[in-house]
């Protein structure tokens, strides 16, 4: 769901008491609609996100790692002059509005406290986050807004800021008088769906909630309003109340072990196939809701141009396969030509020149059938067999070569299929960079022109993990690390595993000199199920062997290894194993 004005007003509620009268330490901008500020408080250090992202805006305290750019945007920049070091002297949130600003005291230029706002406009498409001076101009914004005929409220540097216009015949449910029951109450008595009816008369509700109040009351989500609008109103008015008392339960809605949604309330309307899950904190919840549809994004848009490659390369591979299958299959004809020469040969004395076709005896046919052979009439009968046997000659070393050609397509598109993985599992910029310059190796893309593209950031390190046992367990990121960990880092008694026939990390069990445990060896199995393209599917053939079996061939591509001496797993793929183990 949008996190609406209620959601926000219980995660503010949470937020509030860990950042209030915290001082403002760093400041990052991991991507490009979002802030980490980290805050040192009295009760310890504590890091908020404020994401404008117009798809998943929101302010919560995180725990999540997030990479940040070599270099600083402007924005942060910005908030760094400003804000780095001042004391956050409120949260605050306009009633039933999508919005929350904090209000912080830091020095200015001139070593005097000053207080300025940040406020979080958490809008749809019209997300913003903006930073105000004490005067409440707008020092500047994340997304600078153009006044236009389209756009009745313009945010630029150095105008005054105004809050966001209420919309029309809204009312605030919060805050109603007994005339603004009546009215809604007569409004009621209309046709319409009751949901339809609390979207279109009060602020700050989503839909999700509009369709849970009408469950509530009428039992069903799409029920007229015109049933009881008083019972409708009763719903909201106590649900209001039980929040304004700090009564929130953090609930991820789960549907097939997928999150599909979250609230402030258990959610009942989708029945028993969406299960309602509690979380102790709204910074748990939300972690756990968009971390990962959040890295499949930010691999989408930081990896754009070589994912295209790959790509383009993979289609254009599979193009020149089909073309050399169907010349193999074309092969198939060459013992024809074969014996056309034959025939010829054993009927030169019958034959003279300049005839177009050969009617003989098939001597191959067990039944002596006869046989029609086409013949090119400029040439003499000796010249038509040798182009047979030319013909033959030619097909015979295509079908040599062409075998030998898709054998290494195979191979190619089997990498090329290795690295797409590597993506769709990468979880920040040094996972990515990484992968640029394996591809810059293997010939996919250019080297950088420019000297600062090409200066080498510190790689990123494998995941790591923890048997229940206490084994290390090590996951490659990419086909870099996949080689690194298993042929040079390992040693022959750690155990190496990967899915069978399955793109997948190569996962190092280090067994510290002595023979594993069963349950060592079952996670570490798992583990390779889980970072692999199984990861949807059960029972997942997992191989695993002591890494003194494991070998690269001369010249294969990175990740690309053989091995023998093996045995197999047969695994489900875990997350919350292999949550459990991380390191």
């Amino acid at each position: 769901m949008p996190m609406d004005a209620l959601c926000l007003s219980a995660v503010c509620r949470e937020v509030e008491p860990a950042v209030l009268g915290g001082r403002i330490d760093k400041i990052y901008q991991p991507s490009r609609d979002e802030i980490l500020l980290q805050i040192r408080g009295r009760a310890g250090s504590c890091r908020l996100l404020l994401s404008a992202n117009p798809s998943r805006p929101r302010l919560q305290l995180t725990d999540l790692p997030r990479e940040n750019p070599a270099e600083p945007p402007m924005f942060c920049m910005l908030l760094r002059k400003y804000l780095a070091g001042g004391k956050i002297l409120a949260l605050r949130q306009p009633p039933m509005e999508r919005l929350a600003e904090l209000v912080v005291e830091a020095a200015n230029e001139m070593g005097d406290k000053v207080r300025r706002r940040l406020v979080l406009e958490a809008m749809g498409r019209r997300t913003n986050l903006l930073l105000l001076d004490g005067e409440d101009r707008i020092v500047d914004c994340l997304r600078r807004v153009e006044g236009d005929l389209t756009q009745a409220r313009p945010l630029l540097p150095g105008m005054f800021y105004q809050y966001p216009a209420p919309q029309p015949g809204k009312k605030n449910p919060g805050a109603l008088t007994s005339a603004d029951r009546a009215e809604l109450l007569a409004l009621g008595e209309g046709a319409g769906p009751a949901d339809r009816f609390l979207l279109d008369h009060c602020m700050g509700l989503s839909p999700l909630l509009a369709r849970e109040l009408a469950f509530e009351a009428f039992g069903e989500v799409d029920a007229p309003v015109s049933r009881d609008p008083a019972a409708l109103l009763d719903r909201l008015e106590r649900l209001l109340a039980r929040l304004s008392q700090g009564e929130a339960v953090p609930t991820l809605l789960v549907r097939e072990d997928k999150p599909v949604d979250f609230s402030f309330r258990p959610i009942l309307q989708y029945g028993p196939g969406t299960e309602s899950r509690a979380y102790p904190t709204f910074a748990a919840l939300l972690d756990a809701f968009y971390q990962a549809r959040e890295t499949a994004d930010q691999v989408r848009q930081k990896g754009q141009d070589f994912l295209k490659t790959l790509t383009q390369a993979r289609e254009r591979l599979a193009r020149k396969m089909a073309l050399q299958e169907k010349e193999l299959a074309a092969t198939g004809d060459r013992d024809r030509d074969r014996m056309y020469g034959d025939l010829i040969t054993a009927n030169l004395y019958r034959m003279e020149k300049g005839a177009r076709v050969l009617r003989t005896e098939n001597y191959y046919d067990p039944d002596g059938g006869q046989v029609e052979i086409p013949l090119d009439p400029l040439k003499t009968p000796q010249q038509n067999a040798a182009r047979y046997y030319k013909n033959y000659t030619k097909a015979k070393t295509a079908e040599t070569m062409l075998t030998l050609q898709l054998e290494k397509g195979a191979q190619e598109a089997a990498y090329l299929d290795s690295v797409l993985d590597s993506v769709s599992r990468a979880e920040g910029d040094r996972d990515l960079e990484e992968i640029r310059q394996e591809l810059v190796e293997t010939g996919y893309l250019r080297r950088r022109a420019k000297a600062k593209d090409r200066m080498k950031r510190p790689g990123a390190k494998p995941l790591e993990f923890r048997s229940t046992a206490g084994l290390r367990i090590s996951v490659g990121r990419n086909n870099l690390q996949n080689d690194r960990l298993t042929t040079k880092q390992a040693g022959k008694w750690d155990y190496w595993f990967h899915t069978q026939k399955i793109h997948g990390a190569h996962v190092i069990l280090w067994t510290e000199g002595r023979q594993p445990d069963d349950q060592s060896l079952r996670e570490a199995a798992a583990l390779a199920a889980w970072f692999s393209q199984g990861r949807e599917g059960k029972k997942v053939p997992v191989d695993y062997t002591p890494v003194k079996y494991v070998k690269k061939p001369a010249g294969a591509r990175p990740g690309m290894v053989v091995y023998t001496t093996y045995q197999t797993a047969y695994v489900d793929p875990d997350p919350a194993l292999a949550d459990t183990l991380r390191a």
